[in-house]
């Protein structure tokens, strides 16, 4: 049995009808579109969502819209067998908040959230690129990385930009997430048992570099993180993903940044 308000879907969708009046003014041409998709490695149906995913990174689809794909592993299936190994409490608290924030009954796998304001079943592609399509879109921040390596397991970012969306009293925060493609596991226990999983734009941290209120789109934002590494890290199937992201979880504006392959 399931835990109480989970559930792993293989078919139907819904969108939230909630929508928070938006608050900011942009400056530029339009950016990329967030896609966040929760999915467990212990979900039955997350992998058919995980390949969708994949394709809508290679432009499957052929959208015009550009994008910012992230995947979070949550842990609520871990008991069912198999611990995801990308699993993390982290990640179901985000889940949740996003369940809170879109006045959603229960929380599920697979699940497409897009620029923190519309939300579908992951393993329907119609329904996703429906959701991209309709999706606002703002200017994308301008920010411009440096890295180092303090340590063999730990990854500094340094950067320096500016949001180009005017932020005002009710804040945002400027959040940071590294994510890894190219990722293979050879399932043998769980819902996905003898199966082989691909997983990319596994989200590894996410991180706060900041939070700001009253500014403008051209204010100049500079900080620093530090990331722990994890076994096996490899920059060349790694990325950043730079969003600006109100105190409600709505998205205001994102950005991708490679990584340097020697790192």
């Amino acid at each position: 049995m399931a835990p109480r308000l989970l559930s792993c879907f293989r078919s139907s969708s819904s969108e939230s009808k909630h929508e928070e009046k938006e608050t900011t003014e942009e400056e530029g041409e339009p950016g990329p579109v967030v896609v966040e998709l929760f999915s467990s490695q212990g979900c039955a149906t997350s992998w058919e969502a995980e390949m969708v995913l994949s394709r809508l990174g290679r432009g499957d689809f052929n959208l015009e819209v550009p994008l910012v794909l992230l995947a979070y592993h949550v842990d609520y299936w871990d008991y069912n067998g198999w611990k995801d190994p990308f699993g993390s409490t982290q990640w179901t608290v985000r889940q949740k908040a996003y369940v809170e924030a879109l006045s959603l009954d229960t929380m599920f796998t697979p699940h497409i959230v897009i620029q923190g304001r519309a939300q579908c079943l992951a393993n329907e592609p119609e329904e996703i690129l429906s959701c991209i399509a309709s999706a606002p879109r703002f200017p994308a921040p301008s920010f411009q990385a440096t890295f180092q390596k303090p340590t063999r397991d730990s990854l500094q970012v340094s950067l320096t930009g500016s949001l180009r969306t005017k932020v005002d009293h009710q804040g945002a925060n400027l959040m940071v997430a590294l994510y890894e493609c190219g990722l293979v596991t050879d399932c043998s226990d769980g819902a996905n048992k003898d199966r082989v999983l691909a997983n990319d734009y596994v989200v590894r941290r996410l991180e706060k570099l900041c939070s700001v209120n009253d500014i403008s789109a051209k204010k100049s934002i500079s900080g620093t993180l530090n990331f722990t590494l994890w076994e096996g890290f490899n920059a060349a199937k790694c990325g950043l993903a730079v969003f600006v992201e109100s105190p409600s979880h709505q998205i205001f504006g994102s950005q991708k940044i490679r990584l340097q392959g020697n790192l």
